[in-house]
């Protein structure tokens, strides 16, 4: 595998990186242990399988110096193979534990090491012998959702998958022919018109989701850099029912759940939810799931107002479904959710100079992160252990305190929340909420 510039987005999740916010997704698969040595075998298994993998062996590295073959590059990174890979520097076995999401939370604090391939996976094994986690953690400049779900079960036990459709081969990223640089200087014109006309489109989106709205301070507190995860289990079987009931699609159920949790959660802790209708950003992959796309990020998103004023659990999903409906009439690549879009009609060098202004303007457009990751439905097993649980874990961007990450896997939903551990103390509370939210949905569906 031969070294390739970073796309924009890419190069824009690898500059924004700061030790209060790494920017590593994770997620955090339980397994139903077959012996007590369950987890040091799954240790030696993803160690083993991890360096047959070729883009785990891709490390990022940074060009500070004008190269004739990357010209456009200067300020950029690229993705290059690491000779002298050796992954047990990536998989590591803990000491056992009762509490997997105690140590998850600690883990997510540590920003991965930039010199070397940016992902690790740790093994936690269960202090009962029944069961044991592995915390997979890829820089989101390696990786968005679909693609470190496609990493990760590259180092699980095989299962029998349809084979990806191909995709016609692309030249290395960053190479340029001189003869067509009048071409290229037309396409960058274009692209500047093109980037004033999104980046327009996202600021009326920004103030029109920001007029009348409230953002709890729990939600907005400064960074302490430390992080707390919980997991919560839903039953896909009652999120149909209420689906059902109501129309509209599993997703605007589930956002829904997330704005019916957080009113819950307010007014139990004494914030108060009245007037409170928080920013949530709703990623949208471009990924086709069974497409073998190349490395790296293919993301725009949508933006909405959740109704965490409204105390009626049914008019809450009513209004989460009109304001995805909207979203999804206007497309992903216009309203506020486009900002990603900015980034490919952004130099490397800007990117390098403007990434520590960008992190801290996210506060600006959004206030929590909604997201939502497919998984297979195929039973997934390492060494032979069924996973039983696997909770998506989202980064925290500059100036939030919570992120949910919702995937769902064999009958059940899995929520993973990641929150600022000084801002958000009390995650196991929200967590209940979620679970109290969802039988109340259920509850209002048979009036």
């Amino acid at each position: 595998m031969t070294s390739d510039l970073l796309a924009p987005l890419d190069l824009a999740f690898w500059n924004i990186e700061s030790a209060e916010h790494p920017m590593h997704l994770a997620a955090l698969g339980v397994f139903t242990a077959n012996s007590p040595t369950a987890g040091a075998h799954a240790a030696e298994l993803l160690a083993t399988r991890a360096a047959a993998v070729p883009a785990l062996r891709m490390r990022i590295r940074d060009v500070w110096f004008p190269d004739v073959r990357l010209p456009l590059a200067f300020g950029g990174a690229t993705r290059e193979p690491v000779a002298d890979f050796e992954p047990f520097d990536h998989v590591r076995l803990h000491a056992p534990t009762v509490d997997f999401h105690t140590v998850a939370g600690r883990l997510m604090e540590r920003p991965l090491e930039r010199g070397r391939p940016p992902w690790e996976a740790h093994v936690l094994p269960g202090e009962d012998g029944t069961s044991f986690a592995v915390l997979f953690k890829f820089h989101h400049a390696l990786a968005d959702g679909l693609r470190a779900l496609t990493l990760a079960a590259a180092v699980m036990d095989p299962i029998d998958m349809p084979a990806p459709r191909p995709r016609p081969a692309e030249p290395p990223r960053g190479l340029l022919d001189v003869r067509k640089l009048p071409d290229l200087v037309r396409g960058t014109l274009s692209d500047l018109g093109r980037a004033l006309d999104i980046g327009a489109s996202v600021a009326r989106t920004t103030l029109d989701a920001s007029l009348g709205a409230r953002s709890p301070a729990a939600l907005t507190s400064g960074a302490s850099g430390t992080r707390r995860t919980a997991g919560v289990l839903v039953d896909l079987d009652d999120v149909h029912r209420i689906r059902k009931t109501v129309g509209g699609t599993v997703n605007d159920v589930l956002i829904a759940v997330v704005a019916g949790a957080l009113r819950r959660w307010l007014d139990e802790r004494g914030d108060g939810s009245e007037g409170v209708a928080p920013r949530a950003l709703i990623p949208v992959s471009k990924r086709r799931p069974r497409t073998a796309h190349p490395q790296g990020n293919r993301l725009s998103g949508y933006l909405m107002k959740l109704p965490v004023d409204d105390p009626d659990p049914l008019r809450r999903l009513r209004t989460v479904r009109a304001a995805m409906d909207r979203n999804k009439e206007a497309g992903p690549n216009r309203g506020a959710g486009a900002v990603a879009l900015l980034a490919d009609h952004v130099l490397p060098l800007g990117h390098r100079l403007g990434g520590p202004l960008v992190s801290q303007a996210a506060r600006l457009w959004f206030d929590i992160l909604v997201t939502s990751v497919p998984l297979p439905s195929l039973g997934l097993r390492l060494g032979g252990c069924p996973l039983a649980e696997i909770y998506p874990l989202a980064p925290l961007a500059h100036g939030q305190s919570l992120a949910v990450a919702v995937s769902t896997y064999r009958g059940s939903v899995h929520y993973g929340l990641v929150a600022d551990g000084e801002a958000v103390p009390d995650l196991e509370r929200l967590s209940a909420a979620v679970t109290r939210e969802v039988r109340e949905l259920l509850v209002a569906c048979e009036v």
